[in-house]
């Protein structure tokens, strides 16, 4: 069960059918959706609907998958109080990860991305299509990191940092908690807490 029915939503759908997993159903807040299909799966309630979600953990798994991050911490706040359950992760068949890399729960891994050995990727973060976390990196929860983006090895990124696509950020580097890098900076030092830098080299604007 996929909550969540908008791009993210498709994306894992993609995801977890390149693997012959089956969806059972999308649940959606968006009243406009419901009843609609996503790729022949069909969107049957909302994302706090009980009568679906009564069948977790007996009859299927779940992932969270809301575009936004302040509605995937929320959703995943009720799995687990409410249903003491942690979403699966979502990795293309096409995605690389090492056996000797560490994943949390409830991360999606897009086609062609890698995660190479001892890199440690925490709960509930996106890895686009392409992106790469060299060995060694460290992500923390909630991190969205864009296609085609490089995290060095050895960078750190904090809880809720957002990468954007084509970034690079080199291994001596730290991205601060719930900062934001703009698509195809290069970031050459540290950047703070909830700052935002774009540019190459990535300037705070």
């Amino acid at each position: 069960m996929i909550l969540g029915a908008k791009t993210a939503g498709t994306l894992a759908l993609d995801a977890f059918v390149s693997n012959d997993v089956v969806v059972y159903c999308f649940l959606d807040d968006d009243t406009a959706l419901r009843g609609q299909e996503v790729h022949t799966v069909s969107v049957m309630g909302a994302t706090d609907d009980e009568q679906f979600l009564k069948l977790l953990g007996k009859q299927c798994e779940v992932f969270v998958a809301t575009d936004d991050t302040a509605s995937r911490r929320s959703l995943t706040k009720l799995l687990k109080d409410t249903y003491k359950l942690a979403p699966v992760n979502a990795i293309h068949r096409a995605a690389t990860v090492s056996e000797y890399a560490w994943l949390g729960h409830g991360n999606y891994v897009g086609a062609g991305a890698v995660v190479g050995p001892s890199a440690h990727v925490s709960n509930h973060c996106r890895l686009e299509a392409r992106a790469v976390v060299e060995p060694g990196a460290q992500v923390a929860d909630f991190v969205s990191i864009g296609a085609g983006a490089i995290i060095g090895a050895g960078a750190v990124l904090e809880e809720g940092a957002f990468i954007g696509a084509g970034v690079v950020v080199p291994g001596t580097v730290r991205i601060g908690k719930n900062a934001r890098v703009g698509a195809g900076s290069v970031v050459v030092g540290d950047v703070p807490d909830k700052a935002t830098v774009f540019g190459n080299p990535a300037k705070t604007v």
